[in-house]
């Protein structure tokens, strides 16, 4: 999760290189992970709720998602979430779309803990979640050609220059989303700070297998994504919101 929002909020992990002994960086060269590991615990009804229904929600990030899905729900449409934060939002769409599976990645433990007591509280039956490396999900787990949806919302900007290499949004991993995207599927990114959004838009403008669904850069908040306190918050401070929305070609 980002250090710029408080963890009430939903927000994405991001990027960031891994820490690797100097000896060993010849033969391993420094590669990235989606995230960065935050302080925090969960609250005990996290805790319990997390207890309770984890050996049901929790996706093993050794196997492929393919085998997680039940014969009865194996072609319903599947959206996967990138760092959902204290997952509000992600159970909030899940709800209002109960016909479709909901993925979410997140590695802080109160997020989990978070959207775990969510599920439990609002009855919420089509929602898993890999509490994991999105990227190292991507790779294996994740079967080309068979996501509906991908979104990343919100992910830290990394707004000064020399930290720009750590964010998540960059031309190896989206090319990896389009990969994993259905034929039409979708790529769903917002974020409230303009130069990212930029940056996000070269990015996505540039893989060939993806197609941009805007009149401009960018498209107005699609009905799916629910506004967020962070995103009202920043409204009232003037910030705009950036959303972008691409398609597999």
């Amino acid at each position: 999760m980002s250090d710029r929002q408080n963890l009430e909020d939903d927000q994405p992990a991001e990027l960031e290189p891994r820490t690797t002994k100097s000896s060993e960086a010849a033969a391993h060269p420094r590669r990235l992970k989606s995230f960065v590991i935050r302080s925090g615990r969960k609250t005990a009804g996290q805790q319990a709720a997390y207890d309770s229904l984890w050996p049901t929600l929790g996706l093993d990030p050794g196997s492929p998602l393919r085998n997680s899905r039940s014969a009865e729900r194996a072609a319903a449409p599947l959206v996967i979430e990138v760092g959902f934060g204290m997952g509000q939002s992600l159970a909030d769409m899940a709800q209002a779309a109960p016909e479709t599976d909901f993925v979410g990645i997140e590695v802080h433990p109160p997020g989990v803990g978070s959207l775990c007591l969510q599920i439990q509280t609002r009855d919420i039956n089509n929602i898993r979640i890999y509490q994991h490396d999105a990227v190292e999900v991507f790779e294996g787990c994740v079967d080309d050609a068979s996501v509906d949806r991908i979104q990343v919302y919100f992910p830290d900007p990394w707004h000064k220059k020399r930290h720009h290499k750590r964010r998540l949004i960059q031309p190896e991993f989206t090319a990896m989303l389009a990969s994993k995207l259905k034929p039409g599927g979708l790529l769903h990114l917002a974020t409230d700070w303009e130069h990212y959004a930029h940056h996000m838009y070269e990015v996505l403008e540039a893989e060939p297998r993806l197609e941009n669904l805007g009149e401009g850069q960018f498209v107005e908040r699609p009905e799916w994504r629910p506004e967020t306190k962070f995103e009202r918050r920043g409204q009232k401070l003037g910030h705009g919101v950036y959303d972008l929305l691409f398609r597999k070609i």
